[in-house]
């Protein structure tokens, strides 16, 4: 692994980007996107309602409040690698347990305890771990790390359609676990290096930089510095913070049951089911292209039009009653969700650098958790109480247009030392 890092014809830091992605991909086995196409069948079969079967998500993100705080120190501490090869392992575990799972209480262990690993360990290690790697081009690396997870949403909804079609939805647990550890464990065991420095690499495969000892800025890299007692200081990480857990609480309450809503606007499941892939394409090809506007413009401006597009797709979803629409909107939902999958990791890293990113996130990161906890289970009250979820969409739809002019006050944060700013 050293000797391959240390060849100067491929920058290492492309092998961690794919490492990192295998988790990012695998991550999917409890995805969102994953469970929506399990709600029918499970509702059916086992008579539980949507409120019930969305609050299995719900736990595991009230769980990640508490676990994502020791999560990012453990990154900073003992490595991406430790961290993501446990999270792997137990992620694995916790899916092909999920076969066996046919009473509430059962569902709601196994589960959670994917959803944790899902939220925590597994994005905070992987965003942590190429951030670092990357400065200048960090932008496009962080979009194709997070392409590989929109790869990920692609193939587990998917694999899980199929095996649910031609066989049961338990057997589609058992197979989504075993695929979490075939694709992930070896890479991520194998291949992630904490720091190209650990390995005489610096970021961006770039030259040695000139001595830093003194600032508080790498000047050779253009990457800030920050502590972690600094950075909580600043409003701009509090903005940061509050705006992501906005966009994932209408994300988990969107995604989840996107697919239900589709069935209940008379479209057919199979149509639903593909409505879905569409959702994921859209998550792709936005990931990459949200990874180069971050590194073109203000990351503030960027992040602020994902939530611009998350809050006028889910509007749209609201007037769905046609293939055509549902495929459309679907897109532009996931092309937003691909931006909330990169631009968040990249705003925090170029805001407060590499040096204490993991307990940085590790501290952010339940904002996230609590996003997805509280919308996962919202839409499905909703819809039970109402029989409809275009109410739940309608506040989703405001509230994204809301972050758009939040994320107007997180500017740039700027550091003071011995009375001098830097």
């Amino acid at each position: 692994m050293r000797h391959l890092a240390s060849k100067p014809t491929f920058f290492y830091g492309w092998y961690i980007v794919a490492a990192a992605g295998t988790s990012m991909f695998v991550r999917n086995s409890v995805g969102s996107l994953t469970l929506a196409v399990f709600v029918y069948p499970i509702s059916l079969d086992l008579g539980w309602s949507r409120t019930l079967i969305g609050g299995a998500a719900s736990l595991g993100g009230i769980l990640s409040i508490a676990a994502s705080p020791p999560v990012g120190w453990a990154v900073d501490k003992y490595g991406a690698r430790l961290v993501l090869t446990l999270g792997v392992i137990f992620l694995g575990l916790s899916t092909i347990s999920l076969t066996w799972a046919t009473v509430p209480t059962a569902f709601y262990i196994t589960y959670a305890i994917g959803r944790v690993i899902f939220t925590g360990p597994i994005p905070i290690a992987a965003s942590v771990v190429v951030a670092r790697w990357f400065v200048r081009k960090r932008g496009r690396a962080t979009g194709m790390l997070s392409f590989c997870h929109t790869g990920g949403m692609i193939l587990f909804p998917a694999v899980a359609a199929l095996v649910i079609h031609f066989h049961n939805w338990q057997g589609a647990w058992f197979v989504l676990g075993i695929l979490v550890i075939v694709i992930a464990l070896a890479p991520v065991a194998l291949l992630i290096i904490q720091l190209p420095e650990d390995v005489g690499l610096y970021p961006d495969g770039a030259s040695p930089p000139r001595d830093t000892t003194t600032s508080s800025t790498d000047t050779s890299f253009n990457d800030p510095i920050w502590s972690l007692k600094e950075a909580i200081n600043t409003p701009s990480l509090w903005i940061l913070a509050l705006a992501t857990g906005s966009v994932y609480f209408i994300q988990s309450g969107t995604n989840l049951h996107q697919g239900a809503y589709f069935i209940d606007q008379g479209l057919s499941k199979g149509i639903s089911n593909l409505a879905i892939i569409f959702s994921a394409l859209g998550a792709a090809i936005g990931s990459l292209a949200w990874g180069w506007a971050s590194e073109k413009l203000p990351i503030r401006y960027v992040f602020g039009g994902v939530g611009l597009l998350m809050g006028v797709s889910i509007a749209l979803f609201t007037f769905v009653d046609t293939e055509i629409e549902a495929f459309i909107y679907a897109s532009l939902f996931g092309a937003a969700v691909g931006g909330i999958i990169v631009v968040p990791p990249v705003a925090y890293a170029d805001y407060f650098g590499r040096q204490s990113l993991g307990a940085i996130r590790g501290i952010t990161e339940p904002f996230l958790a609590l996003g997805q906890a509280i919308g996962s289970v919202l839409s499905g009250v909703i819809f039970d109480i109402t029989g409809t979820y275009k109410g739940a969409f309608v506040t989703y739809a405001i509230l994204g247009i809301a972050v758009t002019f939040l994320l107007l006050f997180a500017k740039p944060p700027k550091l003071y030392r011995l009375n001098k700013c830097v």
